[in-house]
């Protein structure tokens, strides 16, 4: 299980760092397109559009479905959760341990004054 939650965490990360994906998924927060569609807001080609919705689409960013001759893509939500559920996990990390740190910052000050 652990293995499979990481497989999907690198391909979310590997598809979220590329601009022309992010972008990408920008244009489909507010609603479902056609891939036609987006090709017309990037400065690549048709057949690259359609690579790029494939990374994707495999990171479970996106998911597409034929509707005639055009493949409509639409936004899936459950690799953003994932990554969210990681980043929020690291941030609880973090913010524990800084809270830590501060406080035994703040007891040495205390004891430096005393001095």
């Amino acid at each position: 299980m652990l293995k499979y939650q990481e497989a999907t965490l690198d391909a979310v990360f590997h598809a979220l760092a590329d601009p022309n994906r992010r972008a990408i998924l920008r244009l489909l927060t507010d609603r479902e397109r056609s891939i036609g569609e987006l090709v017309p807001s990037f400065p690549i080609s048709f057949v690259a559009v359609s690579n790029h919705m494939k990374v994707l689409e495999q990171a479970g960013l996106v998911i597409r479905r034929k509707q005639g001759r055009h493949q409509m893509c639409s936004l899936d939500r459950r690799g953003l959760d994932a990554a969210k559920d990681w980043l929020d996990t690291h941030e609880r990390f973090w913010t524990e341990r800084l809270d830590a740190l501060e406080a035994v910052v703040a007891e040495m000050k205390g004891g430096a004054s005393t001095s």
